[in-house]
């Protein structure tokens, strides 16, 4: 629990409205006008500081969440801004810009990557938003001193846009993000083909049961989505399979398709299905680090974290995103602790001063 501190120079939030021309008209109908936090650290206003520019970090959240989600108040924890305002305080970190993106999606979130089923969220990152808090603020606007970090989702961002868009990023930082997608995400499809039997069609004819074998709805996913964004307060088991269907339309999206995508599983049988379960393992961290090593190496800086008891299995992916990259002579900074998924915000005490030494040189 952390004690709020009034002593601490509080830096300041900056929220600001950006219309996004790559996101408009996105598959999901979904809002191109986004609100972005950003926090300026207490020196930007300081007078002695003049016209000095800073490093910036872009923070990436996990699913279900976007930027606000970070620089809301909460009881007996800090916010973001508050755990950075007392980083800068102690001197375990220099100052420097955070941006706090919205990313969320009618989905609940996405990967941060692009797919003609959520929008383009990548080029949304790097090829507009980027530029926007270049022009408004006063950063070092060049990518080695330029970070993402994230958590979950928002680690799996991170490494994803260390791999395919280095030139825009200087270092990285990913706290459990999601990567073994055979042990993280096929495991809970089950569970999910269980929320969708409830919105089966009353009768499965021959042609539904030859569609849904390639991943093509037989009609209980559009109704499923239906319910969901029509209904005030889903559950978690209905949250779970939500964050399937958005993965699917992030690994798998397919314009023709009913629903923009499709799914690894046969939904009356539970079988998987070979061609579309490849989509997914496509982007899939622990299969992209050979190909993309050219991007990891480039960069300044990578930090890969994860807790042992992760709920999700996610460390044994992020164990093997370690294994490849010492094979591969890439340095980075891997670090387990006795953790779970869950409630591991103080890990960024550790990852967020080690990233701003990074891209501060």
């Amino acid at each position: 629990m952390a004690k709020k501190k009034q002593h601490i120079p509080p830096g300041r939030l900056v929220r600001l409205q950006h219309n996004s021309k790559l996101l408009l008209g996105n598959a999901l109908g979904d809002p191109a006008s986004r609100t972005i936090d950003v926090w300026l650290p207490p020196q930007y206003d300081e007078q002695q500081f003049g016209i000095k520019r800073f490093p910036v970090m872009y923070d990436l959240v996990g699913y279900t969440g976007t930027g606000q989600s970070h620089t809301q108040w909460k009881g007996f924890e800090e916010t973001l801004p508050e755990r950075l305002a007392r980083l800068n305080y102690e001197e375990r970190m220099g100052p420097c810009i955070v941006v706090f993106p919205d990313c969320f999606t009618s989905l609940g979130g996405n990967q941060y990557i692009n797919s003609s089923a959520i929008g383009n969220y990548a080029d949304y990152l790097t090829s507009e938003l980027i530029p926007f808090i270049d022009d408004e603020f006063r950063t070092l606007a060049d990518r080695d001193h330029r970070a993402c970090f994230g958590k979950s989702s928002g680690g799996y961002g991170a490494l994803i846009h260390g791999m395919k868009y280095a030139k825009h990023w200087g270092a990285i930082a990913a706290h459990s993000g999601d990567a073994h997608f055979d042990f993280i995400y096929r495991s809970d499809w089950p569970n999910t083909l269980t929320q969708l039997a409830r919105f089966a069609p009353k009768e499965l004819t021959a042609e539904l049961v030859n569609l849904s074998a390639t991943g093509l709805d037989d009609g209980r996913v559009k109704s499923f989505l239906d319910y969901i964004w029509n209904r005030s307060r889903p559950n978690g088991a209905e949250i779970h399979c939500l964050m399937n269907l958005c993965m699917a339309a992030s690994y798998d999206p397919d314009p023709t398709a009913t629903n923009g995508f499709r799914i690894p599983f046969v939904p009356h049988t539970g079988e998987i299905i070979p061609a579309r379960w490849n989509q997914w393992l496509a982007h899939d961290p622990v299969h992209l680090v050979t190909k993309y090593q050219g991007g990891l190496a480039s960069l300044r800086g990578i930090f890969i974290d994860c807790g042992w008891r992760d709920q999700y299995h996610i460390h044994y992916g992020s164990r093997m995103l370690h294994q490849q990259l010492e094979e591969l002579g890439i340095d980075h900074v891997y670090e387990e602790f006795d953790g779970t998924h869950s409630g591991i915000d103080s890990r960024m005490d550790i990852s967020l001063p080690w990233l701003y030494s990074r891209i501060s040189e």
